[in-house]
């Protein structure tokens, strides 16, 4: 129930400010965001993939009010592509991007977005790598998919990303369940109305598996979004179903949760990606992962409280 008051607070100013000032949530924050610069972040990319992980990185960040600023995020991406390919890990570390960082919200923005995030797009595939684009709330959706579908006639292995609790999801599974698509399917960490998204965490959970039985059937290659041990094992033995080899999909989950799990599945051979967001600009990404997990908010109040 407090979710989608966390996720209100995640748009506040007021609670931004007072959030941020708090002695004690740096700390807490460096669980879920273990860096601010490129520099940070590299150690964290060897660490893992060392681990047998692989990643996915996010330069968190999504107010942008100016085209300017959509401009700062796209070359903030493009030094992280330099970075990586010194590292020369090609798909083993791709990216995740929110086309609102690249000027999606602005005047003019679909064909802004489209501009800023088509060199990252290209640069990511010089060195061997993708990009995969996140899914906002509903009302970005449409564009994203556009974006999603022209940059793929020039580089088709870029990804992107569905959320189980919304209505039209079952239907753009089947759509981007094609050949040579890249799909992440998350339950959904954004306050949709009850028009257009499921309310309840049983009614998610059976669309997650729905759609979910859609893309192991079809011809793409699905990313399982989920730290949920029942949804993890059910996508196994969907991918058992559907004849799939551990290669032939992944599963996703975020960095500072569940890191045992990581290598555990790591370890029987799965594909493990941890999805690793850095930058500055971290509250409204740290808001949602309180929101997604009641866990993650008593982490966080029992962190206040002790620390506090």
């Amino acid at each position: 129930m407090l979710g989608p008051v966390i996720l209100a607070a995640s748009r506040s100013d007021r609670m931004r400010r007072l959030i941020s000032a708090a002695p004690v949530t740096k700390q807490v924050v460096d669980r879920f965001i273990p860096g601010e610069t490129v520099d940070e972040i590299v150690p964290i990319v060897q660490e893992l993939t060392s681990r047998g992980l692989e990643l996915t990185l996010d330069v968190v960040g999504e107010d942008i009010t100016t085209p300017e600023q959509a401009e700062a995020a796209r070359d903030a991406y493009l030094a992280l592509v330099d970075r990586l390919g010194t590292l020369e890990l090609g798909t083993r570390a791709e990216m995740s991007v929110k086309l609102s960082m690249f000027g999606q919200a602005l005047p003019g923005g679909h064909e802004l977005a489209l501009a800023n995030v088509r060199p990252v797009v290209e640069a990511a595939a010089a060195i061997g790598t993708t990009v995969t684009l996140d899914a906002e709330d509903h009302t970005t959706l449409d564009s994203m998919f556009a974006i999603h579908e022209e940059l793929r006639q020039d580089f088709p292995q870029t990804g992107c990303v569905i959320q189980a609790y919304l209505f039209r999801t079952e239907a753009d599974a089947r759509r981007l369940a094609a050949a040579g698509s890249r799909v992440r399917l998350v339950k959904g960490a954004y306050k949709e109305p009850a028009e257009v998204a499921y309310q309840q965490k049983h009614e998610i959970d059976k669309a997650y598996v729905r759609a979910l039985r859609i893309l192991m059937e079809g011809e793409g290659y699905p990313m399982v979004g989920s730290h949920d041990p029942r949804l993890i094992s059910i996508a196994q033995e969907l991918a058992r179903q559907a004849g799939r080899k551990p290669d032939e999909y992944e599963f996703q989950m975020l960095y500072g949760i569940r890191g045992d799990e990581h290598l555990r599945l790591a370890a029987e051979g799965h594909r493990m990606r941890v999805y690793t967001a850095y930058g500055t600009d971290w509250y409204g990404y740290f808001m949602r992962r309180l929101a997604e997990k009641p866990a993650n908010l008593r982490f966080f109040a029992r962190s206040m409280i002790s620390k506090g």
